[in-house]
């Protein structure tokens, strides 16, 4: 049986559209590989995505903080923009300004927020679970507060 003109002109058409569309696939992922491999010497890093971990940004207006909490995968902060307050139960206040980052260990009680008189835009990365504890009194709030050496421009 042989087929109509019709069905063989689009079998045909089907056809260079498939191998144009790989042709174009293969060419993007050519340059893409090649873009990934200029941006590495040495090997090519292995980069993996954890689906429980987070990365949120949170703006705490001037005043405000968390209440006493622990991770149990810890937790990376980073202030962003003004000025951060962190304190680890029965430590002084850290005062933390943007781009300074900060590890809390697992399983370590702690409380972070703004400054009393600015706002702090924090970047927060965590995993694992959150245990919320007490509310950070407002004498705790106003303890002394001081600027972790390592961190200081002096």
């Amino acid at each position: 049986m042989k087929g109509s003109p019709k069905k063989t002109t689009e079998l045909i058409t089907s056809l260079c559209a498939a191998l144009v569309l790989g042709v174009v696939v293969l060419v993007s992922q050519t340059d893409v590989i090649s873009a990934q491999s200029s941006n590495f010497q040495g090997g090519a890093p292995e980069v993996s995505e954890t689906p429980d971990m987070r990365n949120i940004r949170i703006l705490f207006p001037a005043g405000v903080r968390s209440s006493w909490h622990s991770h149990t995968w810890g937790q990376l902060l980073m202030i962003e923009e003004g000025i951060g307050l962190h304190q680890i139960r029965g430590r002084a206040i850290e005062e933390f300004y943007p781009g300074e980052p900060y590890w809390t260990p697992a399983d370590i009680e702690h409380w972070h927020g703004a400054h009393p008189d600015h706002d702090a835009l924090q970047l927060t990365i965590y995993e694992g679970s959150v245990e919320w504890l007490d509310p950070v009194t407002d004498s705790q709030y106003s303890g002394v507060r001081v600027r972790p050496q390592s961190r200081s421009a002096d």
